[in-house]
This record gives structure tokens, sequence and C-alpha cells, in this order.
């Protein structure tokens, strides 16, 4: 059965995540080794602190973090997948999972981006449920500073730009639902411009290996192995939308006929069920998880 492993992004958290991994030596080094980079504890912030979870800057080297033990677990127990993509910080962890980088070059990245993305203080981001595309494209087109930032799925996208832009694209439209979410700014918008330039200066120096499994980006939805354009893409990605819609397309023809999701939540999952006939959805989010799959 081809396989892909899907892993969630910041939205997906929730208190208590991973500390039922404790248990487990090798995982327990990999928080120990996280502490040492970061400079604070993924799990004392997991169990104990529902606010700083909440807070970018912890939020995504503690799913980095967990996702990442997970995908160790999951391969010592000889299981690969076929394909791999992640959702905004997921992508991260596809490409440790692929081999692009090691664990350490990828949490000092994710560190980085959060400290970057935390001090984004310019517009707001809202999700958009039950709407026509055609009309919010139009909407958008004519409306300054306001882009898809996230095209989940057909029938829910969030919309990323400043306050008044996203105001005026919610008015001109019909839609069943807009849900204004609390982040600091106007994530994978070009108003994160500045963020992307500074985090630019760290990925140019860092390289990317090719990867050992096929990696779908955010930025470019075709399975690609090249270290250079995931680099690329990866550089694109904190002003670029994310294509996920694209990305659960792609698995059907791409022969998958399972989707893993990695990590806390059953967001991504429920995704591609609305997305894509015929490809099932396991969940892997906790130890009990990782028993059941094996």
């Amino acid at each position: 059965m081809k396989t892909a492993w899907i892993f969630p992004g910041q939205g997906s958290q929730v208190l208590g995540m991973g500390v039922d991994l404790l248990t487990i030596d090798s995982a327990k080094k990999t928080f120990d080794r996280a502490a040492e980079i970061l400079g604070w504890s993924v799990v004392d912030i997991c169990q104990n602190d529902e606010v700083k979870l909440a807070n970018t800057r912890y939020t995504q080297p503690c799913l980095y973090v967990i996702e990442s033990i997970l995908v160790d677990l999951l391969k010592q127990q000889g299981l690969t997948p076929d394909v791999v993509a992640g959702h905004s910080l997921g992508e991260y962890v596809a490409l440790y999972t692929a081999g692009v980088f090691d664990f350490e070059t990828g949490l000092q990245l994710v560190k980085r981006r959060a400290e970057l993305m935390a001090l984004a203080s310019e517009g707001g981001m809202t999700a958009l449920l039950g709407f026509d595309r055609s009309q919010l494209e139009a909407a958008i087109a004519d409306t300054p500073d306001v882009v898809i930032a996230n095209d989940n799925s057909a029938a829910q996208v969030v919309i990323s730009g400043t306050a008044a832009g996203i105001a005026t694209v919610v008015s001109q439209i019909k839609v069943k639902r807009a849900i204004p979410l609390n982040v600091s700014g106007a994530f994978h918008s070009p108003m994160m411009a500045t963020a992307a330039t500074e985090f630019g200066h760290l990925l140019a120096a860092i390289d990317f290996d090719d990867a050992q499994i096929p990696v779908l980006s955010n930025i470019s939805p075709i399975a690609t192995t090249k270290g250079s354009e995931l680099k690329e893409h990866l550089n694109s990605q904190i002003t670029g939308s994310v294509r996920w819609r694209e990305i659960s397309l792609q698995l059907p023809e791409l022969g998958i006929q399972q989707a893993i999701e990695v990590g806390p939540g059953k967001v991504l999952g429920g995704l591609i069920k609305r997305t894509c006939e015929g490809i099932s959805v396991v969940q892997v989010g906790t130890r009990s998880d990782l028993e059941s799959i094996l």
C-alpha cells in the first residue's frame, strides 16, 4: 500500500501533547537535545503552559520536536512513506523525514522562523468556510493587500492581509462563516517580507541534501527530491500561500492509498477525506496510536 506521511502545523497543538512519549528512551533524549538548542523545555510547556503553547514563538518548535520524535519512532519500526508533505510549519518535519537536513538543523530553522513570525504585528488572518471560489478570487483581485494564505480545500481557505482589506473582501462575497484567527500578523502574505528576508539569510548558509523521499511543498505541490528546489520552496514559504488543496489532489495521482497524519489533531486528514475519495487516513499523535498502527 502506497502511503503518504502528512504533518500538521500551527493550530493543531494541544496541551499535554507528546508527554506520553517521555517513557521512551530515544524520545527523552530528543526532548533533552531540543532543550539544549532552544534554551527552554518543550515538555514543560506542553505539560503546564497553555498560554505559551499558543504563542507562535513556542508553538512551532514544540510541534516540530514532537512530530519529529513520532517520525523517528515510526522509522525505528521499519515504516517509511512513499511521499511526505507538511502544512506550513509541518513542511519542516517533512523535510527532516525525507533526510534533507538533520533534526538539529531543522529545529534551529524553526526556532528562528518562530521568533521572526512572533514579531509580526501588522495585519491578520481570517478563515472562510463555504464560499464561491470564483467570487472570492474576483474580490481578492480587486482588493489591495489581501491574499489566499491557506488554500486548504474547496470549501475552506484562510485569507491574509490588512484588517481593512480582509473586511472589504468578506463584505463582497457570500460566505457561510468568516472566522478571524488569533494570530499576531498576516502570515503567508507579502506583509511578511521583512521576516522572510531575515530568515533567508539564515537559510542561505545551510546545505540541503537531496531528499530520500519525494516531498510535496506548500509553494509548489509537485513531488520533488532536489535539495536546491526544496530550499527555494522553503525560502518562499513565509510570504507564499499554503497550497494544501493541490497537495491533496496530488496524492491519488501518485497512487497514494493511505495518509498517515503524524502529529496532534486530525485537521489534515479531514481535509484529505473531503478532497480525495478512496484514500484512508490514519492518525499517529500519541504512543497508543503508534502501538495501534504497528
